[in-house]
């Protein structure tokens, strides 16, 4: 067993320091206790700080590694599609169809009606969709897939608009140098949000900032950290940063020697928000009645950004996941602007939060996601032309269902899934059951029976990130490395992800020398090409003996400082090389639902929709504390800890007749689930809200019982390309079993 060791806790007992575990938010330092082959206690970070501490779900990695209803052997379906009944198979069997079903895929309709679908399933460098299935069908003579991401799109394309780069965050020690942070649907307590980030947020507390939290939901962070809570109604923040932009200007206490300095464009937004140009100020008054946010805490805030200098707005994902998310984080940005806290210790740019130190994604990689030529920058902004090329995500099961006929490039036969829960994850379920049903051949690598492995045609059993060994970067960016070492070795016949594809391409006749290499081989391959990793751990076995590397800076990290202090010499890497409050790239793409300027747009399934006569209640699933995703969903240990339910405020609940605990019925056109009402003055009337991940359980006559929110989503997607996970409307109402 090829694992490294950090120490004994007694004689037969050996520690070894690992990892990572999944897409959580944040990586965390783990020290699994070993003794005879099996994992007895877990451990976190006692080092020195700032510790990379684990959460509820790293300490419940054991109850997942042993779980009594892991997969262990290869299977095959023998019951109709959806019904989830196998039969054992060996590891022969199994590979042998998959790889004669991806040659009759590939022979009879090309290698475009084969779509991979891999997303985050897994934390760790080498093993992840990138460096295994893709590469394998990249090799074998391509594939199709959907584009976008699925947290934070809005975020990604308003980052490449104002900034001309992902990596726009400070780094998160520099808090302590506010004396103002706005968590804008940001709840880090709970959504992690980089490991540290809420350790950093309450030193700044302690050492006096002001902290204002912006949700429809009194989360953990607010009720932890926040001086002042103010509700929203979802999908209106746009208009709510438009209004204080109002009061800014009209009030003379925005900086406009900032915005003559690094911006472009700010008279335009100017005359938007004053009401020049289209007759309508964005007052306060016209954002209340939009929002349910009273005016005068509107000014307020706007007051409090513009005066306590330096201030950091730190917006969430979240807001952005709506029918025009994008506008929500160029408003965010534009108002970082405005108040010239772009590139300054205890500011923050609002925009997509990647930092400089130790970024998500090498720096070597980003040339492919930013820069370039006038061209591939607005390429990169163009979402509705790259639809008609390649599905959405939202859109995937349309394309599944309709194929060339709807519009889309390919007839689509044969589904590889891996990493990816997607019949859960994905807006609207049950659109997606329609999808697997029609598909021709269907392979799932997975360690549970969910609901997308419940499709498969061939099941293959995969290990965890205990049973393999990784190296982990930090989630979005922060100051260490992770050896994910291995620790046990793989329950039943269960194999890596890697070892898979590398008999798949035995079996393929695919030539691709990266899977003639050992583990060991490929992890130190990787980790070489990353320039920023061996200067910063020197001796790679003592940083495997150890487990992590925590990187020491000098002071903390400002993204666009060298742009501010010197800015002659250091453009923003824009078109203009200013901050680009008005994108002539994106008025170049000449949409109507594409402003060139931050505006606010009254969403689909919005509180102003039509729809709402029918479905009065908007819809948020927000990330679980005891989930990453639908990862842990079947962890009893963590289900205990916080069961999934609807939050649903009295005054709707009153209405509807629903006490706290009873089980209530959530839907809308699309489907409906049936789950346990949690009664609360912690989210504001007129919206509900389900933590996402929770497994997709429908009984026998279709109901959801497992409390998952993408049953009632809708596969649509914003214009710049953002899911609108959280633009849902629905109605409530008591349920009662008949009989």
């Amino acid at each position: 067993m090829s694992t490294a060791e950090s120490g004994r806790s007694g004689a037969d007992v050996r520690i070894v320091p690992t990892g990572g575990c999944y897409d959580c938010g944040g990586k965390c330092v783990l020290k699994v206790h070993v003794k005879d082959g099996v994992a007895i206690r877990v451990d976190t970070d006692d080092g020195e700080e700032p510790q990379l501490r684990a959460c509820a779900k790293g300490r419940a990695m054991r109850r997942q590694v042993y779980a009594p209803d892991r997969l262990l052997y290869p299977q095959k379906r023998v019951g109709p599609r959806g019904e989830g009944r196998f039969e054992r198979v060996s590891w022969d069997e199994a590979l042998d169809r998959v790889a004669s079903e991806l040659s009759r895929v590939k022979a009879a309709f090309g290698a475009e009606a084969i779509v991979a679908m891999t997303l985050s399933g897994a934390s760790g460098s080498l093993h992840s969709g990138n460096m295994t299935l893709r590469r394998l069908l990249k090799s074998f003579g391509g594939y199709s897939s959907s584009w976008g991401d699925v947290s934070g799109q809005g975020a990604l394309f308003s980052s490449r608009a104002t900034y001309g780069t992902l990596t726009n965050g400070n780094s998160r020690d520099d808090l302590m140098n506010s004396r103002l942070i706005i968590l804008w649907g940001f709840n880090p307590a709970t959504s992690i949000w980089s490991t540290n980030t809420i350790f950093h947020i309450t030193q700044a507390k302690e050492a006096g900032a002001r902290i204002v939290v912006v949700d429809p939901r009194f989360t953990n962070t607010a009720a932890v950290l926040a001086d002042e809570w103010i509700p929203i109604r979802p999908g209106t923040d746009t208009a709510m940063m438009a209004a204080m932009a109002y009061v800014m200007v009209s009030e003379n206490i925005h900086d406009r020697a900032f915005l003559e300095r690094y911006t472009v464009g700010f008279e335009k937004y100017e005359d938007y928000v004053l009401g020049r140009e289209d007759g309508l100020a964005k007052t306060p008054q016209w954002a209340e009645a939009k929002t349910g946010v009273p005016a005068e805490v509107i000014a307020s805030l706007a007051r409090q950004y513009a005066n306590l200098r330096p201030g950091a707005l730190i917006v969430g994902m979240a807001p952005g996941r709506v029918a025009y998310g994008e506008q929500f984080h160029r408003a965010a940005s534009t108002l970082a602007a405005m108040t010239g806290n772009v590139g300054v210790h205890g500011g923050n740019a609002a925009g997509f939060e990647r930092t400089a130190v130790v970024p998500m994604i090498p720096e070597a990689f980003t040339k492919f996601f930013e820069g370039g030529s006038y061209e591939a920058q607005r390429k990169r902004l163009d979402a509705p032309g790259r639809n008609r090329i390649q599905p959405h995500g939202s859109r995937i099961w349309d394309a599944i269902l309709e194929g060339k006929a709807g519009g889309y490039p390919a007839d689509y036969k044969l589904a590889y899934i891996a990493f990816n829960n997607p019949l859960n994850q994905f807006v609207n379920t049950n659109k997606g059951v329609q999808a697997l049903h029609k598909l021709e051949f269907i392979v799932v690598h997975e360690q549970f029976m969910t609901a997308t492995a419940r499709f498969a045609d061939i099941l293959l059993p995969v290990t965890t990130v205990w049973e393999r060994n990784d190296f982990v970067r930090p989630w979005m960016g922060g100051p260490y490395f992770i050896c994910q070492n291995k620790v046990i070795e793989p329950p039943g016949e269960a194999r890596s992800d890697v070892d898979i594809c590398r008999e798949l391409a035995r079996r393929l006749n695919v030539s691709d020398p990266f899977f003639d290499l050992t583990e060991e081989e490929m992890i130190r391959q990787m980790v070489e090409a990353m320039q920023d990793v061996t200067p910063e751990i020197g001796d790679y076995e003592k940083f495997k003996r150890e487990g992590s590397h925590k990187i020491k800076r000098p002071e903390p990290q400002v993204s666009f400082k060298k742009q501010i202090d010197d800015p002659e010499n250091n453009p923003f890497p824009t078109v203009t090389g200013k901050i680009e409050i008005f994108s002539q790239l994106v008025a170049d793409l000449d949409y109507p639902d594409l402003p060139p300027i931050p505006k606010h747009l009254d969403a689909w399934e919005g509180p102003e929709d039509p729809l709402a006569k029918r479905f009065p209640l908007q819809l948020v699933t927000y990330h679980h504390r005891v989930r990453a995703h639908s990862c842990f969903g079947n962890n009893p240990w963590l289900n205990r800890l916080e069961p999934q339910s609807l939050w649903l405020n009295s005054r709707d609940a009153k209405s509807r007749g629903v006490g706290n605990g009873q089980m209530v019925r959530v839907f809308n056109d699309r489907g409906e689930t049936i789950v346990p009402a949690a009664v609360s003055e912690r989210i504001m009337p007129g919206v509900v809200a389900l933590g996402e991940g929770a497994w997709y359980r429908p009984d026998e006559k279709g109901r959801d019982r497992g409390g998952c929110p993408n049953v009632l989503t809708r596969n649509d997607c914003s214009p710049g390309g953002a899911f609108p996970y959280n633009g849902c409307l629905v109605q409530v109402e008591r349920f009662a079993e008949e009989g």
